[in-house]
């Protein structure tokens, strides 16, 4: 099978091809770069979704599927902050757009003033940790939750979601 990957990202293409072996056995991934056509930091359900689905679409050629991955800030009520960070990925067929979700989190609240005066929270967070990159080694969730998850699984949890009715297409009628 020959996956697309609509991002250079290290970690999007890896956590792809971990999730795609345990599915599909013999799998060919590889990530292109594509305009996700959202703002570099996503607020909201909807830029988020639409920048996986773009990612997806636009890296969808000479392959049998593609994969978009775009992280976001949601507004959550209830929570410390009013944010909870989630990974949505969007795969794409050729035909039909599926969707699956991360577990979510909520950064320290420093990091959400600062991204509410228009910066980024990768960037926010390479100066807190002083990683460059941060993003596309271990992420931010392996330093908040002290190692116990990384970037690489946590987009895994997208993937596979996002796999489900590729799993199982006569429930969903893919």
């Amino acid at each position: 099978m020959k996956v697309k990957v609509g991002s250079r990202n290290p970690v999007k293409i890896k956590a792809t091809k971990n999730v795609l072996e345990k599915i599909y056995k013999k799998v060919q991934v590889t990530g292109v770069k594509v305009d996700p056509g959202v703002p570099s930091q996503p607020i909201g359900l909807e830029q988020t979704i639409r920048g996986a689905i773009n990612r997806a679409r636009r890296a969808y050629k000479d392959c049998d599927l593609s994969i978009g991955i775009e992280s976001g800030l949601l507004e959550a009520p209830f929570t410390l902050t009013g944010y909870v960070d989630l990974q949505w990925c969007a795969t794409y067929n050729g035909e039909t757009v599926t969707l699956g979700v991360s577990a979510g989190f909520e950064y320290p609240p420093m990091v959400i003033e600062e991204v509410k005066k228009g910066k980024e929270v990768g960037d926010i967070m390479d100066k807190i940790t002083g990683i460059k990159n941060l993003g596309e080694k271990t992420g931010a969730i392996a330093i908040l939750t002290r190692g116990l998850l990384n970037r690489i699984e946590n987009t895994e949890q997208c993937i596979l979601m996002a796999m489900i009715p590729h799993l199982n297409p006569k429930l969903y009628k893919i």
